[in-house]
């Protein structure tokens, strides 16, 4: 049996790839993958090289790049700019760096909101509904201020 994919339609190609049909027509409409030429009377097909492609999109987004970073990416995707593809992903690892240590300084806060609502005893109000609703969480504070608003870009 051979694991060569050639001849799709539109369905069975986002099945192949795990994604819907938005999704592909999203890409085309967003030019990160072509619509194939439609034959006189027929259906679009897509080929190997066409889920190479959606694969190399998701791939990329589960490393947290953006359908903008995707894009440059995929005009770098020659081989001979491996420089380029580096600074954009030095980029992306500073920024995951950054939403790391957002995240530690998160789980602190919420540690010391959980660790004062279990010493909370009797019919007080909750310390940790309390911050919240006083806007009064912030990282570092072990829950005494806001916590940071996510830096996430929507991804498709």
């Amino acid at each position: 049996m051979s694991n060569r994919v050639e001849n799709l339609t539109i369905g069975a190609f986002a099945r192949t790839c795990g994604v819907n049909v938005e999704t592909i027509r999203y890409y085309q409409r967003r030019g990160l993958l072509s619509e194939p030429r439609k034959p006189l009377g027929g259906i679009r097909r897509y080929g190997e090289s066409d889920v190479a492609r959606v694969r190399f999109i998701k791939t990329a987004q589960r490393l947290g790049f953006t359908l903008e970073e995707v894009a440059l990416l995929l005009r770098l995707d020659h081989g001979t700019h491996c420089s380029e593809a580096a600074t954009i992903a030095q980029h992306k690892l500073a920024e995951v760096r950054v939403r790391l240590a957002d995240l530690g300084l998160m789980e602190n806060v919420l540690a010391g909101l959980v660790a004062r609502c279990q010493k909370a005893r009797g019919n007080i109000s909750c310390p940790l509904i309390s911050s919240l609703h006083s806007a009064s969480v912030e990282p570092g504070s072990k829950g005494n201020k806001r916590p940071p608003r996510s830096r996430r870009r929507s991804a498709r």
